[in-house]
């Protein structure tokens, strides 16, 4: 098997860590490993808001993390087992992951409470 792919601290820029969190799955997976005191096997995450992901597009979420460098890819048998390297990037880019992170926090609070609303305002029309 091939090994995986980390960067190095030093390698990894503000640019790869933005693309990567980009996508609103990405940015839930990160969300959720970075909550997490232990390593998140993938399967974990076959739900993400909501929603179904193959196994061929988790697979290549996952690629986009490690490959930016946010987060730690480890096999363990037949599973991979992922983990933030948010200690790592604090000291490179002190405060940027926390205010990732928080930003996404308020957006599905945000999301939540509009839907909570629209329903509301549905159930009250009938």
């Amino acid at each position: 098997m091939r090994p995986l792919f980390h960067p190095s601290v030093d390698d990894v820029t503000v640019e790869a860590i933005l693309h990567a969190l980009s996508d609103p799955v990405r940015v839930a997976i990160f969300a959720d490993i970075v909550g997490q005191s232990c390593s998140q096997n993938c399967s974990t995450f076959l739900q993400v808001s909501e929603k179904t992901i193959p196994k061929s597009t988790l697979s290549q979420h996952f690629k986009v993390l490690r490959e930016a460098g946010i987060i730690r890819g480890e096999r363990r048998g037949v599973e991979m087992h992922n983990t933030s390297r948010c200690a790592e990037i604090e000291v490179r880019f002190p405060g940027l992951i926390a205010a990732i992170v928080n930003a996404h926090t308020i957006q599905l609070a945000s999301v939540a409470k509009a839907a909570g609303t629209a329903k509301k305002k549905t159930s009250t029309k009938k």
